[in-house]
């Protein structure tokens, strides 16, 4: 929402929205009840205190160039209310320290590799993107509906490092962001709106490192030399593998010469004529956070609710369900929470 649009929306002038963010006056009684009512948000959270925000020159957006600042806020916007609910977490729960390589002089390619050596991964297919970022220290949010058109973003917040996700797109398409801001993170740590990383060749760096961490070299190589037909069909039953999407396939196999030019062409004709580049044939199952449903599914247990949670933060509700994939809408039939299936994890409360 514009300054204008909010000003509009409470009978004030879009002057008065400006004193009021830069402290020169404060709202009425009146304003601020017309404001929280507007926005969505408690009262008490305009009360709060300073909390920490994401700043434009601390984080990266895939296309910044296309993207509206008013888009890119809203994102950072949830960032920082995802800042918060991850420091109440971290005041009850423990999780894994960081463990990513500083990869920035090495080409994509190399680095992908490096990355699965380092993480001990070998050349097999990644069963959980998310799974495995979070196992690795990553603290991986979901972004909310009025943001569904920035597919991604990283940022680094003092040593902890953060990747939001778009839940709107394909499963495919997830992991595949997954896996190019995890390459952002080791290759181009503390990109923002302001650096080089933001150009197009960093962005083609990331997509291969993206295709290379996914689809491994010699694991495509042993899996597609047993039945080299390569047509769309092919590519859908080949796909199921790696778990990724028939366009990301079908270009990983030109990037590795098993087919031509003119192969991957004639497939990208034939995926569009059938559909195929809107709507995913096999399509598999969305990828969610394993820690924070365990985290829900605990609090669950000691009768903290998503509602508790949001009352302490003075936040909305929805706000905690947009960022942790929807885990925390879950109730019975009666209204009270009700948990997930308990996974065999080692997850230690500390407070």
């Amino acid at each position: 929402m514009s300054k204008k649009g909010l000003a509009d929306a409470i009978g004030v002038t879009p002057n008065t929205i400006i004193r009021y963010e830069d402290g020169e006056i404060q709202p009425t009684d009146e304003n601020l009840e017309k404001i929280a009512r507007r926005l969505g948000f408690p009262k008490a959270f305009f009360d709060g205190g300073e909390f920490d925000e994401p700043r434009r020159d601390n984080a990266s957006f895939r296309g910044m160039a296309s993207k509206s600042a008013r888009i890119m806020d809203a994102a950072l916007a949830s960032g920082a209310i995802a800042f918060m609910l991850d420091d109440w977490i971290t005041g009850s729960y423990d999780r894994p320290s960081p463990d990513i390589l500083d990869l920035h002089h090495v080409a994509p390619f190399t680095a992908a590799t490096l990355l699965r050596q380092h993480w001990s991964l070998g050349d097999k297919p990644i069963a959980n993107m998310v799974h495995l970022l979070e196992l690795k220290g990553i603290r991986v949010f979901s972004l909310a509906e009025n943001t569904k058109d920035v597919d991604a973003f990283f940022l680094w917040r003092d040593d902890i490092p953060y990747i939001f996700l778009n839940r709107f797109k394909s499963a495919e398409r997830s992991r595949f962001d997954a896996a190019h801001e995890l390459c952002h993170l080791c290759c181009h740590k503390h990109g923002g709106a302001n650096a080089k990383h933001t150009d197009d060749n960093i962005e083609k760096e990331a997509n291969a490192f993206a295709g290379a961490f996914l689809m491994p070299e010699t694991d495509v190589r042993s899996i597609c030399s047993k039945r080299p037909l390569y047509s769309v069909n092919d590519l859908a039953e080949y796909k199921k593998r790696w778990r990724v999407s028939v366009s990301s396939l079908n270009y990983r196999l030109r990037e590795l010469n098993i087919i031509g030019e003119g192969k991957t062409t004639s497939n990208y004709v034939e995926m569009s004529r059938r559909g195929w580049l809107k709507a995913e044939p096999n399509g598999i199952t969305r990828e969610q956070s394993a820690i924070l449903q365990d985290i829900v599914n605990d609090l669950i247990s000691l009768g903290v609710t998503k509602t508790k949670i949001a009352a302490e933060l003075n936040i909305p509700p929805t706000e905690i369900e947009a960022l942790l994939f929807g885990l925390a809408n879950m109730t019975t039939i009666d209204g009270t929470a009700a948990p997930s299936p308990r996974r065999h994890v080692k997850l230690r409360l500390v407070k």
